[in-house]
């Protein structure tokens, strides 16, 4: 049978642009349908306009400790409309950047949304596309509860692009993004709150990096609720535009602005999957074997709409994957998940590779910690009350390292050299004979010499 593509690509996110492009490079036929921005998550209401709010909410600090060395910084004043629209151009940018790509290498960009009508066939409007192959990429979004007055508040998409700054912000959650997020009100002058049900946040995360960042968070000005829920919101015409939260125990809490950041969903709602036959989980995400098929042979996943790691880096590695299995003959590929690193863009950054010290003793049973905290050279001059903390995980049975743990400026940008080591396979005496560089904070990793008592 003639198809009108090879490869039908539902989502232009990092993931499926990167199969797209690379399957094209193979001589496929292929197809990118995209119903909102060029790039996905990431760089519209994600990773990128993130990074660039946080580079702008670390000014105030910067002003402050400049004092120590010498600089006399005039009073300032925080200008929001300015960092929103720079932001907005640099993203528009960017779109500009990924139709180029897929331009160049000869992928046909359709823009609107597309359904599937069965294993084969794709609609978008009146028109319906066929297809050999079927890429399901349309990503994640944003999940908020059914709380009552849930309609006052916001979600991360929305937060970048805020008519105004507020004065007193709210952020309910307690994953990354939430205390991403919590940081960058605060950073920028907002008084901040971050409410959270459990007893700590950043659940996953080696348990010492998360209480030590809760205690690094204070120090930000940053209010913690844990164990606290929230059960309602309202809008008082007391408040003038502002919010009212009801929380657990009785007690109340106001704010200009309310932002849950309570977790993402798969993106599959009215995607056709089930008039294809295509199987999904409990929360929506799609269900593909090792080599991001799904239940339907011709129709394939990847990126954060399988429900897996929702991370961007990941889902352009699964994205090769499909090119490389679907249209070459090389061995087919699948992605290793066991040493992915990952960074969280709060204050002070946390940078995190393999296992946490609850999975490393669970898997090996006796494991060395080697642990060092202390105050960045920076502050010894500013005198800023901030520290730094590393951590080694190692298995003692054949000395390899199995985690390594960051808290502290520029975190992600070391984790991701030590991530290389480990996956070369170093080991703790790898990293003793290693020469440091001296003065920085990375020599830490390699100057670890005793191990903390179990």
């Amino acid at each position: 049978m003639s198809y009108d593509y090879d490869l039908f690509v539902i989502g232009a996110g990092s993931g499926g642009v990167r199969a797209g492009r690379m399957s094209a490079g193979q001589g496929a036929r292929v197809a990118v349908a995209e119903s909102t921005y060029l790039g996905g998550t990431c760089v519209n209401v994600g990773c990128v306009p993130k990074k660039l709010f946080v580079y702008g909410s670390h000014y105030a600090e910067e002003f402050e400790d400049s004092g120590a060395y010498g600089w006399k910084v005039p009073a300032s004043d925080f200008d929001w409309a300015t960092l929103r629209d720079n932001k907005t151009r640099e993203i528009q940018r960017l779109n500009g950047i990924y139709e180029n790509l897929l331009n160049a290498a000869g992928v046909d960009i359709k823009l609107g949304r597309a359904v599937l009508e069965d294993p084969h066939h794709v609609r978008m409007g009146d028109e319906v596309f066929s297809a050999e192959n079927i890429l399901v990429a349309t990503g994640s979004w944003p999940m908020l509860p059914q709380v009552p007055g849930r309609d006052l508040a916001i979600s991360s998409n929305e937060a970048f692009y805020l008519d105004s700054f507020p004065s007193q912000a709210v952020v309910v959650g307690g994953g990354y993004i939430a205390v991403e997020f919590a940081g960058i009100f605060a950073g920028l002058g907002a008084e901040t709150h971050l409410i959270y049900r459990g007893p700590l946040f950043l659940r996953g995360f080696d348990d010492e990096v998360r209480e030590f960042v809760a205690e690094e968070l204070k120090k930000k000005h940053i209010h913690l609720h844990f164990n606290t829920e929230v059960s309602a919101i309202e809008a008082p015409e007391s408040l003038e535009g502002g919010k009212r939260l009801s929380l657990s125990g009785g007690r109340s809490l106001d704010a200009d602005l309310v932002m849950y950041a309570t977790g993402r969903l798969p993106n599959t709602q009215g995607l056709g999957l089930e008039a294809a036959g295509v199987s999904v989980n409990e929360r929506g995400g799609i269900i593909v074997d090792e080599h991001y098929q799904s239940s339907v042979s011709n129709i394939y996943a990847i990126g954060d709409v399988i429900d897996r790691e929702q991370l961007t880096p990941v889902a352009i590695a699964e994205g090769m994957c499909i090119a490389n299995n679907l249209f070459t003959d090389n061995p087919r590929r699948t992605v290793n998940y066991d040493l992915i690193p990952t960074a969280v863009f709060c204050q002070p950054n946390i940078g995190t590779v393999g296992l946490t010290e609850s999975q490393a003793r669970e898997k090996y049973g006796a494991v060395q910690v080697f642990v060092s905290t202390f105050k960045p050279m920076k502050h010894t001059l500013s005198g800023r009350d901030e520290r730094t903390m590393m951590k080694l995980l190692v298995n003692p049975a054949d000395d390899r390292v199995v985690g390594a743990h960051m808290v502290g400026p520029e975190a992600g940008e070391i984790i991701q050299g030590i991530g290389i080591a480990m996956t070369a396979g170093a080991t703790k005496t790898h990293f003793d004979q290693t020469i440091g560089i001296h003065p920085t904070a990375a020599e830490e990793f390699v100057t670890l010499r005793e191990p903390r008592a179990n």
